[in-house]
């Protein structure tokens, strides 16, 4: 058996150099990898390129790299709450390629499978759409768009085994799994770290060989993004 446990985020995000495209987990502030991103904070590595559907708010999440001025260029579908993420590009300090959640989505998933591009009626007519190929099929048109790889690929899971089978839970589960198949390096935390065999084979969201880092996570938050009361 091979094991892939190392002792906590800092070593797992060791090797990450500057420069680098990363893609990280997580559905607004849901299933983040939130050890990882504040031992990349304190790391200090800059000019990331990050994949990650949106970028926290300012004082969490992706807020802490973008604090620091740690991300050169960010690949999402939502600006969210994030003032500081918004004041970055308006000010040309920060590149931002906005992609239609469900493209970014697919975008990864092709990136994981081999798929070099695809088609996808999203987009068409709109600038989404421009300087990019577009084809008719059976009367409709589509835009090409092409797949998302990353040099390291880092995810927050519910539960995790030595051999780096995840669980996710309910929301966390959105782009989590596509993110773990994209990058030849994927790290993956965890809530709960359980032995090999523990875990139902037909309950695993994203297989162990995806995996190559795995370690058990501290102090988690349970953060809302954007708190709504109703009367």
């Amino acid at each position: 058996m091979f094991n892939k446990v190392v002792k906590n985020a800092y070593e797992a995000v060791k090797d990450i150099p500057d420069g680098c495209t990363l893609a990280l987990g997580g559905f607004g502030l849901c299933g983040i990898p939130e050890n990882c991103i504040a031992a990349l904070a304190e790391k200090g590595i800059k000019n990331i390129t990050c994949i990650s559907n949106n970028a926290g708010v300012d004082d969490f999440g992706l807020g802490l790299l973008l604090q620091k001025r740690q991300i050169k260029k960010m690949i999402s579908s939502y600006v969210g709450e994030n003032k500081l993420f918004e004041t970055l590009v308006l000010s040309g300090e920060l590149q931002l390629e906005l992609t239609p959640q469900g493209t970014l989505s697919e975008k990864l998933r092709a990136g994981g499978a081999g798929i070099p591009a695809f088609f996808t009626a999203t987009g068409v007519g709109t600038i989404v759409a421009e300087g990019k190929e577009v084809r008719e099929f059976d009367g409709r048109k589509y835009v090409l768009e092409r797949a998302l790889t990353a040099d390291f690929a880092i995810v927050k899971a519910w539960r995790g085994d030595a051999m780096g089978n995840l669980i996710f839970r309910k929301t966390a589960r959105n782009f989590n799994p596509m993110i773990a198949t994209c990058s030849k390096m994927t790290i993956a935390e965890v809530e709960e770290l359980v032995p090999v065999g523990s875990i139902d084979p037909d309950n695993v969201h994203v297989p162990g060989i995806y995996v190559k880092r795995i370690f058990q996570g501290t102090n988690y938050q349970k953060r809302i993004e954007k708190r709504t009361v109703g009367q």
